[in-house]
C-alpha cells in the first residue's frame, strides 16, 4: 500500500513514511524539536583488540567477512576522494561476490566514477542510496529504476540523521590517504591526500563497525588523527585508494564568461554598499567558477578598505589559499579541499583548520558555525516568486545535484544565490520551483546579470540599499524578464510516483522527487 501524503508546511504532499519507516513532514524553520538521546552504538571492550595496537587484516574482504556484512546492511562511504575514488566500487565488487544483497549505501557524496554501480542497483546487491546522485546514478533513479525510495540530505543533515539514530549505520568503510594500523588516520599526507575526512566522523563515531583502508601506511602515531582508531575496527592495506588527478575536483578556476563575470562583480558591489563586507567579517563561497570570482572580488575589496575577514568557510582553494596567506583572512575553516594548494595549506598552516559536518552544520547541536557567517555565496539550479530556491533537480525533473552543505549555509547571516537569469535559454526563476529545496523565508539576495532581487522580508537590506546605482528588481521584474527573453518555461513530465525523498536539516520531509516521464 502506497505511504499516505500529507501537506506539509511549504504546501508540497510528503509522505509519513519511507521504505517502511516513519517520515516527519516538514513543520517550519526551528519548529520541529527532537527528544530523547543521542544514537549509541555497541560498546566495545579493549579484550577484543589486540594489545600492542595492530588491528590489520590481509584484504578488505577479509575485513568485510569480520566485520559480518550480510543481506540488508547499511553501508557507508565518503566522498573526499571525489570522482577518483576506488574504495566504493570494489566494496560492492565483494558483496557481488559473496553474494549478499539489499544493501542500503549511505555516501556523503557520489560522484559520476560511481556510475559503476549502477549494475549492482539493478541486480539487487543495492537496494537504494542514501545521499546525492548526479550524472547517470541521478537519471537512473529520476526513471523510476531504484527498488526502494532514495534519501537525500545536506552534509549536516547526514550527521543528524546518523547521530539521532534515523540511520543505523552497520560497516563504515573510510578510505584514507594515511593511517597507522591501530586505525588513526587522515587525509592530510600520501600520494591520495585529499586534505581532511571529516565527512566520516560520524561514520567512525557512531557505526556498529569502521574499516579504515589505506595506501599509505605509516607507523604508530598516524598524527594528526582526523580519524581515532579507538573507534576503528580492523584495517586494511591496498595499493591504491584513488587517481590523485580525480581527487581534486570542482572548477578551480575563475570563470571568464563575462556574464558570470557581471554577476560576480554584482555581487562583490551589492556586498560592498550594503555593508556587509567590513572588518571582521566572515564569508564562505563555493568553488565554481562565478563564486571564485566573487572571491576575488572581495579580496580587491579589503584590500583597498585595508581591512581583513576573521574567517572564510570552505571548501578551499588556491585563490582562499592565497587570501590566507596574504593576511586578508585570519583563518580558513575548512569542510573540505578543492586542490592541491588547499591539502598543501591545511597540512602546513595552523589557521587553515580541518572542520567536519558536526561542527559546520549540524543541527541538532548546541549551536553551529553556519549562524555565525555573514555572507555565504551559494548556487541554484531554480528559484520561484517566493525566493523558494531548488538544487538537485533541473527544469526536466532529473534528480542531477546533491544538497551538500547547501540548506546548511542557508542559516548564515545574509545568504546571496547568484545565478543567471537563464540557462540554455530556459528562465532559472520560476512561478514554483520543481523541488523545493530551502524556504524562501532564509534565501535573501538573488543577484543575476540583469538584476538584483532583496528578499521583501529583508526590509533593513532595502533600506540600506535606497539611492544605490546598482540595478535593484523585484523578483517578479526579473522573471518576467527571462520570460521575455526566452519565452515562459515549461513544468517537467512527472509521473506520481515518489522516486526519492529531500529531507530538511531537522530530519523532517521538505520534498519529494517524482519519476520523470520520457
Amino acid at each position: 500500500m502506497p505511504a499516505q501524503l500529507v501537506k506539509n508546511m511549504v504546501g508540497r504532499m510528503v509522505p509519513t513514511e519511507i521504505n517502511g519507516e516513519p517520515a516527519i513532514p516538514y513543520q517550519g524553520i526551528g519548529k520541529y524539536r527532537p527528544t530523547g538521546q543521542k544514537y549509541a552504538p555497541k560498546i566495545s571492550t579493549c579484550i577484543d583488540y589486540p594489545s600492542d595496537g595492530n588491528k590489520l587484516v590481509p584484504t578488505l574482504k577479509n575485513a568485510l567477512e569480520k566485520a559480518g556484512l550480510k543481506d540488508g546492511m547499511t553501508i557507508s562511504t565518503h566522498h573526499h576522494l571525489r570522482n577518483g575514488d576506488l574504495i566504493s566500487n570494489l566494496i560492492f565488487d565483494i558483496a557481488k561476490e559473496m553474494g549478499v544483497k539489499n544493501l542500503r549505501w549511505f555516501p556523503s557524496a557520489s560522484f559520476p566514477c560511481h556510475e559503476y554501480l549502477i549494475k549492482y542497483l539493478e541486480d539487487g546487491t543495492i537496494s537504494h542510496i542514501e545521499g546525492s546522485m548526479n550524472g547517470q546514478l541521478g537519471k537512473f533513479c529520476s526513471q523510476g529504476k531504484m527498488k526502494k525510495t532514495a534519501v537525500l540530505r545536506s552534509h549536516g543533515g547526514r550527521y543528524q540523521a546518523v547521530q539521532d539514530g534515523e540511520v543505523k549505520i552497520d560497516i563504515a568503510i573510510i578510505s584514507a590517504s594515511c593511517a597507522d594500523a591501530f586505525g588513526n588516520a587522515n587525509g592530510l599526507n600520501g600520494p591520495s591526500a585529499s586534505g581532511l575526512i571529516g565527512f566520516a566522523l560520524a561514520d567512525s563515531q557512531y557505526a556498529d563497525k569502521v574499516i579504515v583502508v589505506t595506501d599509505n601506511l605509516v607507523p604508530f602515531p598516524c598524527y594528526p588523527w582526523q580519524i581515532q582508531g579507538n573507534n576503528v575496527d580492523y584495517t586494511v592495506k591496498v595499493d591504491k585508494i584513488g587517481i590523485p588527478e580525480k581527487i581534486v575536483s570542482g572548477t578551480t578556476e575563475v570563470t571568464k564568461s563575462p556574464d558570470r563575470l557581471l554577476i560576480a562583480e554584482l555581487t562583490a558591489r551589492f556586498c560592498e554598499e550594503a555593508g556587509l563586507i567590513q572588518e571582521g567579517f566572515s564569508f564562505q563561497a563555493g568553488a565554481g567558477g562565478t563564486a571564485l570570482s566573487i572571491g576575488n572580488f572581495f579580496a580587491d575589496i579589503m584590500r583597498k578598505k585595508g581591512i581583513k575577514a576573521r574567517f572564510a568557510r570552505g571548501g578551499s582553494n588556491k585563490y582562499l589559499v592565497n587570501a590566507l596567506e596574504e593576511g586578508l583572512i585570519e583563518y580558513i575553516l575548512d569542510g573540505q579541499t578543492f586542490d592541491l594548494d588547499g591539502v598543501r595549506s591545511m597540512r602546513e598552516n595552523p589557521n587553515h583548520v580541518d572542520t567536519s559536518p558536526f561542527t559546520s552544520y549540524n543541527y541538532h547541536g548546541k549551536g553551529n558555525f553556519a549562524s555565525m557567517v555573514d555572507v555565504a555565496i551559494l548556487g541554484a539550479t531554480e528559484v520561484d516568486l517566493n525566493y523558494n530556491a531548488n538544487v538537485v533537480t533541473h527544469s526536466d525533473g532529473y534528480l542531477l545535484h546533491g544538497i551538500g552543505g547547501w540548506q546548511n549555509c542557508l542559516f548564515s547571516k545574509n545568504v546571496i544565490l547568484p545565478i543567471p537569469l537563464f540557462r540554455d535559454r530556459i528562465p532559472v526563476i520560476k512561478d514554483e520551483v520543481t523541488t523545493i529545496c530551502g524556504p524562501g523565508e532564509l534565501i535573501d539576495i538573488i543577484v543575476t546579470e540583469r538584476g538584483i532581487a532583496i528578499n521583501p522580508l529583508r526590509t533593513d537590506l532595502l533600506e540600506r540599499m535606497k539611492g544605490t546605482k546598482l540595478p535593484i528588481k523585484t523578483i517578479q521584474q526579473l522573471k518576467e524578464e527571462g520570460d521575455r527573453i526566452c519565452g515562459p518555461s515549461t513544468k517537467p513530465n512527472l509521473s506520481d510516483e515518489i522516486v526519492a525523498a529531500i529531507k530538511w536539516v531537522d530530519g523532517t520531509v521538505i520534498d519529494v522527487v517524482r519519476r520523470v516521464i520520457d
